[in-house]
């Protein structure tokens, strides 16, 4: 029996008001900081889509980091609506449009780059030196209304729950592409340190989608207990001294063809470069616990290792993840909270409760929830 709209989280369309509901943060701070408030709803400008918001991702950089006002690349000010990665339905229109129509069910790919730079031209928009982010240089989806680029919009297969939709928009292009720019073939092995974060989760259950033998981490027990279960071949802790003669036996003494480090702790990215096989790749897209490692560059020449830098995905990136969509791929939720409770989600985030995506919905009682 097909799922209505209603039940996988979809909204009806409703007509565009003055005024909207949103989250919104006055001061930077602690999760508290978060109050609902009326603001001015958007209206889209000419090749522009005005989406209602239906789910959003919660991203420990763009949304807790923000929030907290450590952001490490941008200048927020105050008073701020967070939420980049979203789903919802096109409620409107700007001049130029007719990619979309009114009324669909769409997902939103939240780097907003120039279009013209040479990067761009090139399908290399993550490398743009004017990438923006909604939610971050411009307001964000913790609102019932946001106004997006209609380059940045995809539709939603119908089978698809908004928070699944929301949960894939962003994590799901950044794995696609990483994966694309490591080369990753069927039957290689791929290590994914910090295997149970949003991120981490989409890419080694993307990986072994497209065919590929996974290698998991985390330092949680019970974590690593429920990556085994989704299905990873071999989960172990990064920090356990027999970490890398436990991967090196797996893989039969060949090491991993891909490894995948979003981390940059300095201990865990040594341990890293220590597993990969002659030819090998290291991908990373963060690196949240430290960001200065150390590299042995006599080992990157000989060994022909190469180390890639994955800012975000790219619209081909975007491409490809919603056809494996079509396939059957699906991003890992952890749990969704309604938007009233937007402030518990930031806690539980903080917590490191969750393995895979945290979204929040924004059904018409999710505000009062």
């Amino acid at each position: 029996m097909n799922s209505t709209a209603a039940e996988l989280g979809w909204p009806d369309l409703l007509p565009v008001p003055e005024t909207m509901r949103a989250m919104v943060f006055h001061r930077f701070g602690p999760p508290k900081v978060l109050e609902q408030a009326t603001i001015d709803a958007p209206r889209p400008r000419p090749g522009e889509v005005l989406v209602q918001v239906a789910a959003v991702g919660i991203g420990r950089l763009l949304d807790l980091t923000a929030r907290a006002g450590n952001h490490p690349y941008a200048k927020i000010q105050p008073p701020h609506v967070l939420g980049a990665d979203h789903a919802g339905v096109v409620a409107a229109l700007g001049a130029g449009v007719d990619s979309v129509r009114v009324g669909e069910r769409v997902a939103v790919f939240p780097a907003v780059a120039c279009g013209s730079c040479a990067f761009c031209v090139e399908g290399r928009e993550e490398v743009c030196p004017d990438l923006e982010v909604i939610g971050t240089h411009r307001p964000g989806a913790y609102a019932q209304y946001c106004a997006v680029p209609a380059r940045n919009v995809h539709r939603v297969p119908q089978d698809i729950p908004a928070s699944m939709a929301a949960s894939l928009a962003l994590v799901g292009a950044v794995a696609a592409n990483q994966l694309t720019q490591a080369g990753l073939r069927p039957g290689q092995w791929v290590l994914v340190q910090g295997a149970a974060s949003a991120l981490g989760s989409t890419t080694a259950v993307y990986a072994r989608h497209l065919g590929a033998r996974i290698i998991a981490t985390s330092r949680s027990a019970a974590k690593r207990e429920a990556l085994a279960a989704a299905g990873s071949e071999l989960v172990l802790d990064a920090t356990d001294p027999d970490f890398v003669n436990r991967v090196r036996e797996a893989t039969g003494g060949h090491g991993v063809d891909i490894a995948v480090d979003n981390l940059g702790d300095p201990a865990i990215w040594d341990a890293t470069l220590d597993t990969l096989a002659h030819g090998g790749t290291v991908v990373t897209s963060g690196a949240f616990l430290g960001g200065k490692v150390q590299v042995d560059l006599r080992r990157l020449y000989s060994a022909c290792h190469r180390i890639i830098g994955v800012r975000t995905g790219n619209t081909a990136a975007v491409n490809a993840l919603w056809t494996e969509v079509e396939h059957g791929f699906r991003a890992v939720v952890d749990r969704t909270f309604p938007i009233a409770r937007a402030a518990d989600a930031h806690r539980y985030m903080e917590d490191d409760n969750n393995l895979g995506r945290v979204a929040l919905t924004l059904g018409p009682g999710d505000w009062d929830a």
